[in-house]
């Protein structure tokens, strides 16, 4: 790609803060996304269990983490995506999301380290990402 250089190993993502998602929110995603388990939706059964307010659903959480690559990279495609749920994040919560390269090669693409965390600081999604060159899949 001409004019544009790899990040490198090492390099930090800029912080991008999304939330708080209030009850509101919480509905509109279990209505499209059709994950309407009442524990996202229903204040009552997320005490019963031990949660002062309903957890975010985890996919959306993970689904905030595409404009902040985009953002960082326009130029590269997110080619892979995944998560692991460590610990959930509470409606009303604000969340920081961050991200560092593992590995970055022209062959390969861009292999990053991606974290979610609530306002305990305490990750809550531990991920990764592919980015790629939409040409062919090299950056």
């Amino acid at each position: 790609m001409s004019g544009l250089s790899l990040p490198a190993v090492g390099d930090r993502l800029p912080e991008w803060r999304v939330g708080p998602f209030d009850a509101e929110a919480l509905a509109r995603y279990a209505e499209a996304s059709g994950d309407d388990n009442p524990l996202h939706l229903d204040d009552a059964l997320a005490r019963s269990i031990g949660f002062p307010q309903p957890p975010v659903h985890g996919m959306k959480l993970l689904a905030a983490f595409e404009p902040m690559l985009a953002a960082w990279r326009p130029d590269l495609f997110l080619a892979r995506l995944s998560g692991k749920f460590v610990q959930p994040i509470l409606r009303g919560e604000n969340v920081a999301l961050s991200g560092r390269v593992l590995r970055a090669s022209w062959e390969d693409g861009v292999f990053l380290r991606l974290l979610a965390q609530g306002e305990a600081r305490a990750p809550a999604i531990i991920g990764e990402a592919l980015l790629v060159s939409p040409r062919g899949g090299r950056v």
